[in-house]
């Protein structure tokens, strides 16, 4: 069955759905010899799909591959980095770095700590990522100083960054010291360093900032070791079948908004 060149590259654990968008508009995939454009189809039953001058073959296609990781501060979270900083990608074992087009689903940025989901789920990412999507993530967050109440309400009904309004936010104060405060985070979007712009708008700068639950999957479980910073497990078949059932919520989403 024919289907989008993006998406096939996304549902054999090439690279997300946007990485195989850039890699074609970069002119990196060929089909039948040709180099494709974005909206290209082709079936991999019977067209030669390049990446890289490499041939996709089914015997090569890569079992799903769902992990967690507490990633670390001063790790970028990306596959590879121009600029030589230690990549999450690093902090697994070669294995599980190379062949199996595992990515990073979203982003903490390089001083942020906490979950992270790696995959080469491709659709699973794209779901994930995706505008639309209503899974929520929690952060324990530091910030200078003692906002009042006042001001954990603008968080919670939402701030203007770059012209548009945050989503609704749920914040709520879990202990201050004499000139620090650490609350909790509960976002439903995934906007770049969006906490971090949204206290230092209000004049009360992030300090620390780590995630510690994506939906119903938790860092720290309730019994049994938390994951050391650094390490990574796999996630239980429960926590898969909740990821699936987020993809298949937002695959029903985007069909009725093109309907």
């Amino acid at each position: 069955m024919e289907e989008r060149i993006q998406k096939i590259l996304s549902q054999w654990g090439i690279a997300s759905r946007r990485q195989a968008e850039e890699m074609i508009k970069l002119g990196r995939v060929r089909c039948n010899g040709a180099i494709v454009e974005l909206g290209h189809k082709a079936d991999p039953s019977r067209d030669a799909i390049e990446v890289d001058g490499k041939p996709l073959r089914s015997p090569h296609r890569p079992q799903p591959i769902y992990l967690l990781l507490n990633k670390p501060t001063g790790v970028v979270t990306t596959c590879d980095d121009p600029q030589g900083r230690p990549t999450v990608m690093q902090l697994l074992p070669p294995n599980l770095r190379q062949g199996q087009g595992i990515h990073p689903v979203g982003r903490l940025d390089t001083e942020s700590t906490g979950a992270l989901l790696l995959t080469n789920d491709g659709n699973l990412t794209f779901a994930l990522t995706h505008p639309r999507h209503d899974i929520s993530k929690t952060y324990q967050v530091v910030v200078a100083g003692h906002p009042p109440e006042s001001v954990l309400k603008q968080w919670r009904q939402g701030v203007v960054l770059e012209g548009r309004k945050t989503r609704k936010a749920q914040v709520r104060v879990l202990s201050r010291d004499a000139n620090r405060t650490w609350l909790e985070f509960i976002l439903w979007e995934g906007r770049n360093r969006q906490i971090r712009r949204m206290t230092e708008q209000l004049g009360y700068p992030t300090l620390q900032l780590h995630r510690t639950t994506i939906g119903s999957i938790q860092l720290e479980p309730t019994a049994g070791a938390a994951l050391p910073p650094g390490c990574y497990r796999s996630l239980e078949k429960r926590e898969i079948d909740y990821l699936q059932n987020q993809l298949q919520n937002q695959l029903k989403s985007t069909t009725r908004v093109q309907v």
